[in-house]
């Protein structure tokens, strides 16, 4: 095309189809603002500048001044100085050498600021520029943040689009100032009503609601300050790329495409590929491609680079996130900004089936997401109506079937988060967040603590204190490692819960006699088929704790130590907590280091842990690590003495927000469980009123109905109801339970020694124990539902 000068050749860009989408009929394009003399500001500097010369703001000859660290100096520099105006460029130490080389060889006058301020590199640039202008009288600033012909200049290039395509149904632009895609848009809209607007914007920048992180790398798009040209009513979903997502894209885009570009295509591209993949067919998408990678080769395209940055160690997401609006994000997330837009989806992979379970479906919804059950049998979920989650049918103990049933039922990158309540389901919960895109722990870490026969192996590797133990598959070589342990010792399942099938035994003939049922067992509660191996292990004498930790970025945070008491052998069951444990200040430290050692030694490092320990003469033995919440209502007793919600924060975590955690314990809370002390059937329990009545005692439960067998508990399951207090000390929550304890009776009738307790061998079925919060005042649990406990081996 023949232009009579410089300036008239500005615009008329290329608009090239790209890869993605393509195997769905879906058209995607890219606008190459980059094929502009120097970029796409140059449209923005035309337009100014030649407004200004037409208006007399900008006088013959006047200086121009701008700050800027990128395409808008080049702009100015090409426009200002075409038509014989002396340019001042004020910037930072981030231009790169070929930009400021450019500005030097169109003859600008180039000030480069040296230290940040308050406002990080914009606002120490726009303090030099101010001085330049008091300096300067009649000079010209353009002000692309603020100046209306910025957005303006873009008509141009909406019409070329309509020109070349006809219509457009998404369009994809990088923001900075606001100008391109507000300006492009709204053009657009006039014709196309129905546009698709989405923005682009780096982490770290504060355009969209998030903190100002004046360290980040990218150019080109985000800001410091906020922009009077970027008008938030005309995007519809805004992204933001993390540095090293940004650079790799750019990479990518190059390789793929043959297009070297800068970290702004980059970006552009990379949100290019998640609207195709969201859209339907027939669906034409555009993106605007501003820079050039000539200006980057030292940066974006530098092995040193990144080695320098270290931009490896940032995370990097295959997929977006949804997120919130309020949401720090860190990595590659999107938000969607119209009123009517789908919440993101929170997907629970099973649930514990009370009022935990429930719970967590009703907090995910009151944070603001879509709460989703993915169960292979909705039906044993009671209340679940009641919370009013969407409910997905899918096979979950098939780790593909769940993610094609998930995958089905939602977009791409419009799952906030993946977790689940359910201990037995918390490795498929982390395969299923590992395939959505999503950070999650490995799952090969929980299975690893979860069969807690490789659990012991893991720590024995590291030296952490632990039990002696052996793995057995028989009732033979169950009694030959109690012979070479001594007795008495542990017998347990490697892979069960709440404390079931746990017990000292006395002597070999015990120990073989339990490893034999252990190992007969072919189906856990869930119908999941179990190991059938059984842990052999010295039994540990000793007071038990447990340390409640949450980890987040593989730093474990100390949520607080419990403090438990047990029953008598042959069986251990968990009768009391209390919170926060009575230790010295020494003690507790060595058993927080110990299970911070054991978490990482198992791989742990990301959310809620539940690690029960031994206080030996010769330090903190670790018994089990639970890659969850606590059971036991313990989360409840934070809960209480700390006034933050452990299961709130776990969604929180799982969706990529920053979680409330605990800063140590205001009051002290304790649970007290109630027992039945012989074996009979349960007629009811009475003064109930006059223990709720005792100062202190928060809640009185009983969660056992008149007419269930009962008997002193085996495991978690037999215990009938419990008593939760709080107070100013561990002395008065001890004696609130204790007096409350003493006024609750527990009725029996048809007694007889062999009645089979509700939970046990020959009574009802239990499923799996709690593992979250725990009931609150929402109804008693169920017989032969979940009690409130974790798993118990000793």
């Amino acid at each position: 095309m023949l232009s009579q000068n410089v300036i008239e050749a500005i615009g008329n860009t290329p608009l090239v189809r790209l890869r993605p989408g393509a195997d769905r009929d879906v058209r995607v394009y890219a606008k190459l603002e980059m094929n502009n003399l120097f970029a796409m500001k140059d449209r923005v500097a035309r337009q100014i500048i030649t407004e200004a010369r037409a208006t007399g703001a900008l006088a013959e000859g006047a200086p121009i001044v701008e700050s800027s660290s990128g395409t808008m100096a080049l702009g100015v520099a090409l426009v200002g100085t075409a038509l014989g105006h002396p340019v001042h460029i004020v910037t930072d130490p981030r231009i790169d050498r070929t930009t400021l080389a450019k500005l030097e060889a169109l003859g600008c006058e180039v000030h480069v600021v040296s230290a940040m301020d308050a406002h990080g590199w914009q606002g120490a640039r726009l303090t030099r520029l101010r001085e330049i202008m008091d300096a300067n009288p009649g000079a010209f600033w353009p002000r692309q943040y603020e100046n209306p012909q910025n957005p303006a200049a873009y008509r141009h290039l909406a019409h070329e689009l309509l020109a070349d395509l006809g219509t457009v149904d998404v369009l994809v632009g990088a923001v900075g100032s606001g100008g391109s895609l507000c300006g492009t848009s709204r053009v657009l809209r006039e014709s196309l009503p129905e546009l698709y607007v989405v923005g682009v914007d780096c982490v770290g920048s504060v355009l969209f609601g998030q903190p100002d992180r004046p360290q980040r790398l990218q150019s080109g798009l985000g800001n410091s300050l906020h922009p009077k040209n970027l008008d938030h009513a005309l995007i519809d979903e805004v992204h933001w790329l993390n540095d090293r997502e940004a650079f790799g894209a750019t990479r990518e885009l190059a390789r793929t495409e043959k297009l070297f570009a800068g970290n702004t295509s980059g970006s552009v591209y990379r949100v290019l590929e998640a609207m195709a993949a969201r859209a339907a067919p027939g669906t034409t998408v555009v993106g605007i491609f501003p820079d050039r990678g000539d200006r980057y080769a030292d940066t974006v395209h530098s092995d040193a680079h990144w080695a320098e940055k270290e931009l490896r160690r940032l995370p990097v997401a295959s997929v977006p996130r949804q997120v919130l609006d309020g949401t720090e994000v860190h990595s590659w997330s999107f938000r969607r900004n119209r009123a009517d837009a789908p919440r993101p989806a929170f997907v629970f992979v099973e649930s514990n089936t009370t009022g935990t379970g429930m719970l967590a479906l009703r907090i995910a919804a009151e944070a603001g997401y879509e709460p989703v059950l993915v169960t292979g049998d909705s039906t044993r979920y009671k209340g679940l109506a009641e919370t009013g989650a969407t409910v997905v049918d899918g096979d979950t103990d098939d780790p593909d079937a769940l993610v094609r049933a998930v995958t089905k039922a939602f977009e791409p990158g419009c799952i906030a988060g993946v977790s689940t309540t359910s201990e037995f389901y918390l490795a498929a919960a982390a395969g299923l967040a590992t395939a959505v895109g999503l950070p999650a722990e490995g799952a090969e870490a929980i299975a690893g603590c979860r069969d807690k026969g490789r659990l012991r192996e893991t720590l024995e590797r590291a030296g952490i204190g632990q039990p002696r133990f052996e793995v057995v598959q028989d009732g033979p070589s169950a009694a030959a490692a109690a012979e070479r342990l001594g007795t008495p010792c542990v017998v347990k399942p490697v892979d069960d819960s709440g404390s079931t099938r746990v017990r000292r035994c006395d002597s070999a003939q015990q120990a073989a006699e339990l490893a034999g049922e252990i190992t007969a067992r072919t189906t856990n509660g869930r119908g999941q088929p179990m190991a059938g191996r059984a842990l052999v292990e010295q039994y540990l004498d000793a007071p038990e704790y447990s340390v409640e930790m949450f980890g987040i970025d593989g730093v474990h945070h100390l949520i607080g130590i419990t403090e438990k008491t047990v029953t008598g052998a042959p069986h251990f069951v968990e009768s009391r907590h209390l919170v926060p444990a009575d230790l010295p200040a020494e003690a507790a430290r060595e058993m927080t280091g110990t299970v911070s050692a054991a978490l990482r030694a198992a791989g742990l490092g990301r959310g809620p842990s539940h690690t029960e320990v031994k206080r030996t003469a010769t330090g903190s033995a670790v018994v089990e690590i639970n890659p969850r919440l606590a059971g036991g209502l313990i989360p409840e007793l934070y809960r209480l003495a700390t006034g933050v919600d452990l299961l709130a924060a776990q969604v929180a975590h799982a969706a990529g927000t920053t979680p409330l955690l605990p800063d140590g314990c205001t009051r002290h809370a304790g649970i007290q469980f109630i027992l039945p002390d012989e074996p009979g059937v349960l007629e009811g329990v009475t003064g109930l009123e006059e223990a709720r009545a005792v100062p202190g005692v928060e809640r009185v439960t009983v969660t056992a109905a008149a007419g269930t067998r009962v008997a002193p508990p085996t495991d978690a399951y037999g215990r009938i109801g419990y008593v939760v207090a709080v107070g100013e000390s561990r002395k008065t929550v001890v004696e609130a339970l204790d007096r409350a304890m003493a006024l609750v009776r527990v009725d029996l009738s048809d007694r007889w020694a062999g009645a089979a307790p509700s939970g046990s061998p020959g009574g009802p079925v239990a499923t799996e124990p709690t593992v979250g919060v725990g009931e609150r005042p929402e109804g008693p649990l169920p017989v032969g539902g979940e009690p409130q406990g974790g798993s118990f081996g000793r």
